[in-house]
C-alpha cells in the first residue's frame, strides 16, 4: 500500500494544486511512482483522460508532473458550476447530473464509496499518494460532512501539511488560527507547516518561523518562493483574467465570460515573445486587438445572454466586420453560431439567437460529449487560411450537439465563415504548429515578421515543471516530508 501525504490550504489559492504537482515531480525525480489525488474538486477547467473519462485540469497536470497518464481515479467528484447555486456532478469521469448545492451537501457523503475504491485502486498502483485538500479544512458549517479535508484525512489515515500563503498577507492568522479552530485529533493529523509564495529575503522571516514552531507546537517545513514559472492556473481565481491593458506587439482579447471555462487554452500565446493575452468583460474595454477569443462556458446560453447585456455582442461583430478575426472555442463557438437550444436542461433550459458569425446551429441534449481527438484544419478563406494543413490534438467536452450549413473548419468539425471560425477542441493551440502559424499571421497583418520559434506547449510545460519541482525542493525540507509520510498516523 502507498505512503501518502495531504496538502491542505488555510483557504483557496494559497498554491496547493502548485505545491501537489511539485511533489509529483520530486518523488518521480527520487525515483518513486506517484499520483495525485484530489477526491472533490470544483472547477470549470476539466480535462478528458484517454478513456473519455472528465477530471479537473490541475489533476491532469499534476499527473503530468508525475510521468503516468491521467486517470479518473485521481479526482472521482468534479463539481462544476453550472450557476451560482448549482452545479453539474461528474462521478468518477462522468455525468451524475445536475444538482442544487443544498442537495448535494444532502447527498455527498453517499459518494464516500467511490472515493475510496478510488483511492484504493491508486493506492495499489503506485508508491506514494500526494493528496490535495479544497478550500480550508475549518469552515466549520460544512465539516461535518467533510470528504475533501480532514474527513478524507482521516479516511485514508493520512498525515497533513498545512500550507499558507504570505503573499496575501496574515500568515500567523492563517495558520495558528486554522490550527486553533481544528478538533484536537484533527490538530495532531497536521505534522508541518509550510510558508507558501514568500517574496524577498527569507533570513528577515526567521522570527516569523520560531513564532510559527512555538505557537503551533509544529515543525515549519519550508518557506517557499513565490516562484514565477508559467504553470496552468486551476480556476476563476487566476491572476491570468484580471483585466489589464495590451503589453505586446500582438493584442489578444479573449472575452471574459461569466462561466468561463478551460482558459488555460490561451497560455501558449504568452510563451511567444511580442504577443499579450488580456480578458475583457466590459465592451468599453475590447478596444481593436488583432485576435478576439471566445471561450469555453458552462452556461452557453446565460453566457450569451449577458454578451448582450454588457453590449459585447454589438462590438464583437463590429471588429468582425473590420477585419479583425474571431475564434470560437466549445461554448464561444457554440455562441458564434446562429441558435442554441436547450431543450432537455442540461445547462440551463430556453433558447436563444447566437452571435450570427457562423452558418451553424447548437442543440444540447442529456448526453456529454467526452473524447480525446486529433485532426487537421481543412483549406479555408479569410485571415484562418493561414492554418491550412495544420495538425493537432487536444480533447472535446461538451453537452451540445452542433451542425454546420456552411464551411468545416477541420478533420474534427467546427465551421468558418470569412475571418470567423470555431470549434470544439480544446487544446487545439497547442501544437506549435497551430499556435506558431497564428503569430506569425498576426505579425504578417501589421506588416511585421515574426522571428521567434515556434514552441510546443507540452515541451514547454514539462521544462516548466521541472522548474517548479528544483524550486520547491530547494525551500522545503524534504528530509522531514519523506520522514513524515514513513511515520503516517
Amino acid at each position: 500500500m502507498a505512503k501518502n501525504i495531504m496538502l491542505q490550504g488555510t483557504m483557496s489559492n494559497v498554491g496547493k494544486s502548485f505545491l501537489t504537482a511539485a511533489l509529483c515531480r520530486i518523488f518521480r525525480q527520487d525515483g518513486y511512482s506517484a499520483a495525485p489525488f484530489k477526491s472533490q474538486n470544483m472547477a470549470l477547467n476539466s480535462f478528458i483522460t484517454v478513456d473519455g473519462a472528465e477530471i479537473g485540469r490541475a489533476q491532469a497536470l499534476q499527473a503530468e508532473a508525475a510521468g503516468i497518464e491521467p486517470s479518473a481515479l485521481m479526482n472521482p467528484i468534479l463539481l462544476k458550476p453550472t450557476t451560482d447555486v448549482g452545479s453539474q456532478v461528474i462521478v468518477n469521469g462522468k455525468v451524475r447530473g445536475n444538482m442544487r448545492a443544498a442537495d448535494y451537501f444532502r447527498h455527498k457523503k453517499e459518494l464516500i464509496p467511490d472515493i475510496l475504491t478510488a483511492y484504493e485502486q491508486l493506492a495499489a498502483q503506485y508508491d506514494i499518494i500526494v493528496i490535495e485538500g479544497a478550500g480550508s479544512p475549518v469552515e466549520l458549517n460544512l465539516k461535518a460532512d467533510d470528504i475533501v479535508n480532514m474527513g478524507l484525512a482521516e479516511m485514508v489515515k493520512s498525515p497533513v501539511m498545512l500550507v499558507g500563503d504570505i503573499d496575501r498577507g496574515g500568515i500567523f492568522a492563517q495558520l495558528i488560527g486554522t490550527l486553533e479552530l481544528l478538533e484536537p485529533h484533527e490538530a495532531e493529523m497536521v505534522k508541518a507547516l509550510a510558508v507558501n509564495k514568500f517574496r524577498g529575503d527569507k533570513s528577515l522571516f526567521q522570527d516569523g518561523i520560531n513564532i510559527l514552531e512555538e505557537r503551533s507546537g509544529k515543525k515549519v517545513a519550508g518557506v517557499v518562493s513565490y516562484v514565477s514559472c508559467d504553470i496552468e492556473d486551476e480556476d476563476s481565481l487566476s491572476e491570468k483574467l484580471d483585466s489589464k491593458a495590451a503589453d505586446g506587439i500582438i493584442d489578444i482579447a479573449v472575452i471574459r465570460l461569466p462561466k468561463i471555462s478551460n482558459f488555460t487554452d490561451f497560455d501558449v500565446f504568452s510563451q511567444y515573445d511580442g504577443v499579450s493575452v488580456r480578458y475583457v468583460s466590459r465592451a468599453s474595454r475590447l478596444g481593436s486587438p488583432d485576435l478576439i477569443i471566445i471561450p469555453g462556458t458552462k452556461s452557453t446560453i446565460a453566457d450569451m445572454n449577458w454578451l448582450r447585456e454588457v453590449g459585447l455582442d454589438t462590438e464583437i461583430k463590429n471588429r468582425l466586420r473590420e477585419g479583425i478575426p474571431v475564434f470560437g472555442i466549445c461554448g464561444g463557438y457554440q455562441i458564434m453560431g446562429k441558435t442554441i437550444s436547450d431543450p432537455v436542461g442540461s445547462e440551463c433550459s430556453g433558447s436563444i439567437g447566437g452571435l450570427g458569425l457562423l452558418d451553424c446551429v447548437t442543440v444540447f441534449s442529456s448526453k456529454k460529449s467526452q473524447s480525446q481527438t486529433k485532426g487537421r484544419f481543412f483549406d479555408a478563406d479569410g485571415f484562418f487560411s493561414c492554418l491550412a494543413g495544420a495538425e493537432f490534438c487536444g480533447y472535446e467536452v461538451h453537452m451540445g450537439r452542433t451542425k454546420c450549413f456552411g464551411n468545416a473548419l477541420t478533420s474534427c468539425g467546427g465551421s468558418f465563415c470569412g475571418n470567423a471560425a470555431g470549434c470544439y477542441v480544446h487544446g487545439i493551440f497547442d501544437s506549435s504548429d497551430v499556435a506558431g502559424r497564428l503569430v506569425r499571421r498576426l505579425f504578417q497583418t501589421k506588416g511585421l515578421e515574426y522571428r521567434g520559434q515556434s514552441v510546443d506547449r507540452r515541451i514547454y510545460r514539462e521544462q516548466q515543471l521541472d522548474l517548479l519541482a528544483d524550486s520547491v525542493r530547494k525551500d522545503l525540507d524534504m528530509d522531514l516530508v519523506y520522514r513524515i509520510m514513513e511515520e503516517g498516523l
